[in-house]
């Protein structure tokens, strides 16, 4: 196939070529291990440019209820910016109240669906078919969050930045805009196309107001997303220092920000979401969100690097072989990669790379595993 940028791919090439990242814990030998994290994490939030005044969460648990063997709290706290962030906080009922839990921030993905956040997920009453439709899909018809959460986790799902609660209002939009929306009843089939369609087409308006502003829209989620953090850390239910991660697609993306760059995360599972930025610039830039995009990272920090920052503590990334968002060759490149600094670390059992058969996805074969994964680590 001919690259998508023609004749200007070895441009592209021959510049990342140029650069390979610098940060990297294999581009030399660093003298201490927690120096080059240090210096490595803070690069990363230098290129986020993203660094709100500190405000508190104002926290309320907005209504609860019992599904099955466990209750559903519908939790909600203060953002500087936008909607209040929503979210459902899940756990086993009849657990030992003299006992704290595990915790797992359940990250979402993005999936070109942004009416829905913590809903593709999570379980919820009255499912709309169209949800359904999308887990069959995307997780073998199961809402993954609350499957783990019968496992005894604690498990936090919150709509990250432009999704769910967090979207865009349409009555928000301009008058152009909103004339697509109207004698549609919200929360329809038809409503709820119509607005992923355009919250797609306003992706590249939203990333370019974001890079004209100064700042980074990985640097906003991954701000969002250490909030919820900052949220289980209330929690008198939830063990502080034993708190993981993990999400497939744009949760495998948001992971990588959030183990990398947040020491209280202890295990994570990236899904769906690995690659060398190199194999990616032929074919698979096109494919992917805005969301990614951090300009000058890979200059210091490769995919990889990044989420190696979580390094030594139990990392798994699970690669879907037939995953149309990437080359197999730039996943085993970044997994290879994963290897070789987890194994320079002294650490190699703490990493797994599973390479599985299908497209991109999290089915129930790779949710059980990332279970154990967790189970492992974290229990």
């Amino acid at each position: 196939m001919k690259p998508d940028i023609g004749v200007y791919y070895d441009l592209a090439d021959q510049i990342s070529g140029m650069n390979p990242p610098s940060l990297s814990y294999l581009a030399r030998e660093w003298p201490e291990l927690e120096a080059w994290r240090t210096m490595g994490r803070a690069k990363v939030l230098e290129l986020l440019a993203f660094n709100p005044p500190s405000m508190p969460l104002n926290a309320t648990v907005d209504s609860k209820r019992e599904d099955g063997d466990l209750v559903v709290e519908d939790i909600s706290y203060d953002m500087p910016y936008g909607p209040r962030a929503r979210g459902l906080f899940i756990y086993p009922k009849d657990r030992n109240a003299d006992e704290k839990m595990p915790a797992i921030v359940a990250l979402h993905d993005h999936g070109g669906f942004k009416y829905f956040g913590k809903e593709k997920i999570a379980a919820i009453p009255n499912e709309p078919h169209i949800l359904h439709e999308f887990k069959k899909g995307c997780y073998g018809g199961r809402s993954w969050a609350t499957e783990l959460a019968k496992r005894g986790f604690a498990v936090l799902a919150v709509d990250a930045f432009l999704f769910g609660s967090r979207r865009i209002p349409v009555e928000s939009l301009n008058e152009e805009m909103q004339k697509q929306f109207k004698g549609l009843e919200p929360d329809s089939r038809e409503y709820i196309e119509k607005y992923n369609h355009l919250a797609a087409e306003m992706e590249h308006i939203i990333a370019k107001t974001i890079f004209a502003a100064g700042s980074t829209w990985p640097g906003i989620f991954t701000y969002e997303d250490r909030r919820s953090i900052d949220y289980l850390l209330t929690r008198p239910e939830v063990d502080s220092s034993r708190i993981g991660c993990g999400g497939l697609s744009g949760g495998g993306l948001r992971t990588i920000f959030l183990a990398g760059l947040d020491p209280r995360i202890k295990c994570a599972i990236c899904v769906g979401f690995m690659s060398t930025f190199r194999e990616m610039l032929r074919n698979h830039i096109k494919c992917h969100t805005w969301m990614l995009y951090v300009p000058h990272l890979s200059r210091f920090l490769d995919m990889p690097d990044l989420i190696s920052l979580h390094a030594p503590a139990p990392l798994m990334v699970q690669y879907n072989i037939d995953d149309e968002l990437y080359t197999l060759e730039g996943q085993r490149k970044a997994d290879q990669k994963l290897k070789q600094i987890y194994g320079k670390m002294g650490r190699s059992d703490n990493y797994c790379g599973k390479f599985y058969q299908g497209p991109h996805k999290f089915d129930v074969e790779m949710q059980e595993d990332a279970f154990k994964w967790f189970e492992k680590w974290l229990k």
